[in-house]
């Protein structure tokens, strides 16, 4: 395959604006009061679909941490008052953390700004994407793949 200019800047275009947006994410969390980990940490808690919470195990997966560095950011956000622990339903080695009512609220003002802006970026990103996506000729579609290490829950070390 042989890529050509447009490929590359496409390329910095997109990368360009992800990054412009995780800056932004970070300042707008750190304003809050949150470092950007434990901002992420609120919304995996959230996000998660099980009501009783998230295990350490599957917050350490969706922040792609090792078990015992995601347990470091728990204890700093439990300190903080932002999640609790509590015992796992049918697991005695397995603890799941919810978040409390300080923990709701920061997420919740910062989860409006967020998707407020990523509004405001969809349209330019979405047309990126469309490009890169693109079959030109012999090369194949940029398309995302389930096996990219991106989509992967394999954990590295922070």
């Amino acid at each position: 395959m042989t890529l050509d200019q447009a490929d590359f800047q496409h390329l910095l275009q997109l990368r360009t604006g992800l990054r412009r947006f995780l800056r932004w994410s970070e300042q707008q969390s750190n304003e809050a009061g949150l470092t950007p980990a434990k901002h992420q940490l609120l919304l995996a808690i959230r996000g998660h679909g099980d009501p009783g919470g998230p295990t350490i195990g599957e917050i350490a997966d969706y922040l792609v941490l090792r078990h015992h560095s995601a347990v470091g950011l728990i204890d700093r956000a439990a300190r903080d008052g932002l999640v609790k622990r509590s015992p796992h339903e049918r697991s005695r080695s397995a603890v799941r953390v919810t978040l409390t009512p300080v923990g709701v609220a920061k997420l919740d003002a910062l989860a409006e700004t967020h998707l407020q802006e990523l509004a405001h970026l969809a349209p330019t990103m979405r047309a990126l994407w469309r490009t890169i996506e693109r079959t030109d000729g012999d090369r194949p579609s940029a398309r995302v793949r389930a096996t990219s290490p991106i989509l992967s829950t394999s954990r590295v070390t922070p």
